[in-house]
């Protein structure tokens, strides 16, 4: 079989989608110039292509997007899909020290380079 580096020879993918929050009954939640909160997840799925990985990536965003009442007054709201931003085939069996994601950056002065690291400790939430 050909090596194509676009499938997952293990079979697992990492799929990004994008949620942002709206108050359901908030006029502007459709306006392409309001601003909103948002989350982008990150999730594996199984799957034997791109397109099944896609696939299930919508599948899982769509169980973390339904509506419901928040805050003390119950407003009605909802993590709103916005799409997909991301899938990426894992090329190494799942275990300690798999990589499973990269992202190429741009060159940049070591200085600026040294800003993005962060220390033990500062991973916290």
């Amino acid at each position: 079989m050909a090596y194509d580096k676009n499938i997952s020879p293990v079979g697992w993918y990492v799929v990004s989608y994008l949620l942002r929050f709206v108050e359901l009954n908030d006029d502007r939640k459709d306006d392409d110039e309001a601003r909103f909160l948002s989350w982008e997840n990150t999730v594996l799925v199984r799957a034997s292509s791109l397109d099944e990985a896609h696939q299930k990536g919508l599948s899982v965003a769509r169980e973390n997007s339904k509506p419901y009442k928040g805050g003390p007054d119950g407003v009605p709201v909802q993590w709103k899909l916005v799409g997909i931003t991301d899938v990426l085939p894992i090329y190494e069996e799942l275990g300690d020290g798999a990589e499973i994601m990269w992202t190429e950056r741009a060159p940049r002065k070591l200085k600026n380079l040294k800003q993005m690291v962060r220390q033990k400790g500062a991973f916290r939430q």
